[in-house]
């Protein structure tokens, strides 16, 4: 057992050494992210004139580059993307208003979720809802509908950026201290104000027709991106006693590997192991941190045909420690005492 830590040590300590901000990356990133964002806005509006037909692909595009804008503010909610915490936090909540998340309540989500990803006893914050087969076959009829219902990809995908933007994003917790709390008015003011102001300089039709496009395409993305990173096959998961930082890390998030420009666009998350492993590892390094580590390389590798089949995984069996479909768990809900001997034999991601 303390060799095995000592590796996880010495492995942590490897992909720490690429935690460092560049800044001269930093600017270049932002603004070939910026620049394109604002241009196909721009185009996208002076193209209603031609037609909408033009204006929605032109506003889905530039949804593309408000994924690639959340990485950075994403890398500024973990004081990753500039060595200088002031850098990110203006930065952060600049980019948050873009994409419509409060920068100080995000932050305290994430690192809760950083802190307790995999584990059993601490999920709820900052996470996609996971329910075991236990807990699901003990829940109540109202409960068990109300997380089908919740996993349903019309609702996750199609109505989730609905509720992130407008509901989520725009309330703070009860308990929220009063830098949280002022960040998220801040927040929203400058995004009703911005609004406002590109309404009277448009028209609301117009502004409707651009932007919601663009926020609906990277609500979507995101979450899906955000799901499939944890939610595959044999993704790991433990009691707070049998928990581990680095396995949760490694074995508990996947690398996701998308072509070039989908990694591009994504900023490079995919190799979402490797964040989890050091959170403070900037987007722009993350792959030579990856390609210069070689345990890192027997990470569960999804692609974009095989993440496709984690659209069915719904709860997780801690028996056989895999996620399984609701109909394969659904012959023994009625028997408990069945719950080990679930049929989980199917051919691995690699093997497809």
């Amino acid at each position: 057992m303390n060799e095995q830590k000592q590796k996880q040590k010495e492995l942590k300590k490897s992909v720490s050494t690429f935690a460092k901000p560049d800044k001269v990356v930093g600017v270049r990133q932002l603004l070939n992210t910026l620049l394109p964002f604002l241009l196909l806005w721009f185009l996208a509006y002076q193209s209603l004139s031609v037609s909408a037909w033009l204006a929605v692909p032109l506003a889905m595009i530039a949804g593309g580059f408000v994924v690639r804008m959340f990485i950075i503010f994403h890398d500024c909610t973990h004081g990753s993307f500039f060595k200088s915490q002031k850098a990110n936090k203006i930065v952060g909540t600049i980019t948050g208003i873009i994409t419509l998340f409060p920068f100080e309540k995000w932050k305290r989500e994430h690192n809760i979720h950083h802190a307790t990803s995999g584990n059993l006893d601490k999920r709820g914050t900052g996470d996609i809802w996971v329910m075991t087969v236990e807990e699901y076959a003990a829940a109540t009829f109202w409960g068990r509908l109300a997380y089908r219902l919740y996993r349903n990809p019309i609702v996750m995908f199609g109505l989730g950026p609905i509720y992130l933007f407008l509901i989520a994003n725009r309330f703070n917790r009860k308990d929220a201290k009063r830098k949280e709390r002022m960040n998220t008015y801040i927040t929203n003011g400058s995004i009703v104000a911005i609004y406002a102001l590109l309404i009277l300089a448009i028209g609301w039709e117009a502004f409707l027709i651009i932007q919601l496009p663009i926020l609906y395409v990277a609500g979507s993305l995101g979450i899906w991106l955000f799901y499939v990173q944890h939610q595959f096959e044999d993704s790991y998961y433990e009691d707070e006693s049998e928990w581990d930082f680095v396995k949760a890390a490694v074995d508990g998030s996947s690398y996701y590997k998308l072509p070039k420009i989908l990694q591009w666009v994504s900023g490079s998350i995919g190799y979402h192991h490797v964040h989890h492993l050091s959170p403070r590892v900037p987007n722009y390094h993350l792959e030579k941190a990856h390609e210069s580590t070689p345990p890192l390389h027997k990470a569960t590798t999804i692609t974009l045909r095989s993440s496709l089949e984690s659209i069915r995984f719904r709860l997780y069996d801690t028996k056989n420690k895999t996620f399984v479909t609701f109909k394969e768990v659904k012959p023994y809900l009625k028997n408990p005492s069945k719950f080990g001997m679930i049929n989980t034999k199917r051919p691995s991601l690699q093997e497809k």
